[in-house]
């Protein structure tokens, strides 16, 4: 679906990613996949996204200091829109997540409803 929103999900997990995308695919977005933060960047600066969905715990870059490295670039990519999801809970997760620019921080184990709704929230509609 070449008009449909695309969202990026950053996860060093294979099947939490093969969640999401089946999720998100299900509802008409269009999914893309990193195993890392690094990965992230370069595929963000070479084909942005709509939307990001993030994980904190990861190999080589890890979610919070990949989007602070991405909050700094030049351009709209900067300001793109990200969830962060995790297992970690406490107030520290939050604040770090709050602080590198995500605009929600969900914790693992995540419904999809909970899901959706803070895609739609975030980019609108997959179509649009």
């Amino acid at each position: 679906m070449a008009d449909s929103k695309r969202i990026l999900v950053v996860d060093d997990a294979g099947l939490v990613r093969l969640y999401y995308r089946d999720i998100l695919v299900r509802a008409g977005y269009a999914v893309d996949e990193a195993l890392n933060g690094l990965e992230a960047l370069e595929k963000l600066l070479a084909q942005p996204a709509d939307l990001l969905i993030v994980d904190i715990n990861m190999p080589r870059m890890d979610g919070v200091t990949f989007l602070k490295a991405l909050r700094r670039q030049e351009g709209a990519v900067a300001t793109t829109p990200a969830v962060m999801i995790s297992t970690e809970a406490g107030a520290q997760d939050f604040d770090a997540a709050k602080v590198a620019g995500a605009n929600y921080y969900l914790v693992k184990p995540v419904t999809e409803a909970v899901l959706i709704e803070h895609v739609a929230l975030l980019c609108g509609p997959p179509h649009g």
